[in-house]
């Protein structure tokens, strides 16, 4: 007997009844996007950063010396892996990540002391610029986080870790009445 399976989110259940109309600070949930993990080899580094920075609708999230990863919203994942393969398997390799890993994104002007109460980095505007990533801990899950915005971060996580921590991000901006919803 054939079984169906339905693709749901892997947040459907912590969201479901709970969407809002977006206030100033929101937390997006993001569907369908696609998140590369690229490793550049040894000597190849530099080129692989200036092509990675060349690629059309495609977003580079430093995550280390010659790594990082890639997030498209529009860019399908066959696009992306045909573009990276045309780098050359002797200068980089690279894995489809958009199944394992949930993009979140969250808004608003008091964003940084929402993030300050889950995370040890200092997000001061002239420290952590517009378009600048990192890997860390946020409420003691690594993920990769990106400034995108003038109040607005972008936080990619492993998607075994995406429920705790929409959890743990909800709970952290109750204060400011943070909302939350699908992208």
């Amino acid at each position: 007997m054939p079984v169906t399976y339905a693709a749901r989110h892997v947040l459907e259940d912590h969201i479901s009844g709970f969407e809002a109309t977006p206030n100033p600070h929101h937390l997006a949930i993001l569907r369908a996007v696609s998140v590369f993990s690229v490793l550049a080899h040894p000597g190849h580094e530099a080129d692989i950063d200036e092509a990675l920075t060349n690629l059309e609708d495609v977003h580079v999230r430093v995550c280390g010396p010659g790594e990082w990863l890639l997030l498209s919203e529009t860019v399908a994942t066959d696009t992306i892996a045909r573009q990276l393969a045309d780098l050359g398997a002797t200068c980089a390799s690279f894995v489809d990540q958009s199944d394992g890993r949930v993009v979140l994104r969250i808004q608003g002007p008091k964003v940084r002391a929402i993030l300050a109460k889950c995370t040890a980095l200092d997000l001061y505007a002239d420290l952590f610029e517009i378009g600048q990533s990192t890997n860390c801990q946020i409420c003691h899950v690594a993920a990769n986080l990106a400034r995108t915005g003038q109040d607005t971060f972008e936080i990619i996580v492993m998607r075994s870790f995406a429920g705790f921590l929409f959890d743990e991000i909800r709970e952290m901006g109750r204060e400011f009445a943070l909302t939350a919803g699908f992208a």
